[in-house]
């Protein structure tokens, strides 16, 4: 799954949340949530798995090019060689040799450069979505650890304070409004 589309379904599980009155708080369904990023821990794989397949691309152009470059110098030597043969064109084959070696040299590094850039270029937008993403859940995390710390001390006293059993435990429920008392 994309994880961009995994970003958006967060976006709206918080969306859809229910706020909490005099706070900025927002209740969310705890189940969707952890569903929603350990579908995230699994996409994050599929990216760095596009990125190997493009390394995996760049590796065989480069070989391509490599190639190429053999053949093209295998031609330029057979084309020299038959050219030694004949007297007067000598020092042309040379030349020409010469010339088609340092044409299938510079095609060659032109396309490792290409391969290079956009090997580069996919990476860096990978690395983007990454930190982006990362930051997203780190953010998470914080409003989570911080929802958690703030709302165990600003519950009014009248009202016991939930213990959790374990860290991802959310309590959602519904506290009659007779039962909150307002300051004046």
């Amino acid at each position: 799954m994309d994880i961009q589309h995994l970003v958006d379904r967060m976006e709206d599980l918080i969306d859809e949340g229910r706020h909490m009155p005099f706070s900025k708080y927002t209740m969310i369904d705890e189940e969707r949530a952890l569903e929603i990023i350990d579908q995230m821990r699994i996409s994050i794989p599929e990216e760095i798995e596009k990125s190997s397949r493009v390394l995996g691309t760049r590796d065989r152009i480069l070989a391509q090019a490599n190639e190429e470059a053999a053949r093209v110098v295998q031609l330029a030597r057979q084309k020299g060689e038959q050219l030694l043969d004949q007297e007067a064109t000598v020092q042309a084959a040379h030349n020409r040799a010469a010339n088609i070696v340092e044409q299938a040299r510079q095609e060659a590094e032109a396309i490792i450069a290409e391969a290079d850039r956009y090997v580069l270029e996919t990476l860096s937008k990978l690395e983007q979505q990454l930190n982006k993403q990362l930051t997203i859940v780190r953010n998470g995390i914080t409003e989570v650890n911080s929802n958690g710390a703030v709302s165990a001390t600003s519950q009014p006293m009248s009202m016991p304070v939930p213990t959790a059993v374990n860290a991802r435990q959310t309590v959602d429920a519904e506290v009659p409004s007779e039962k909150v008392s307002r300051p004046s």
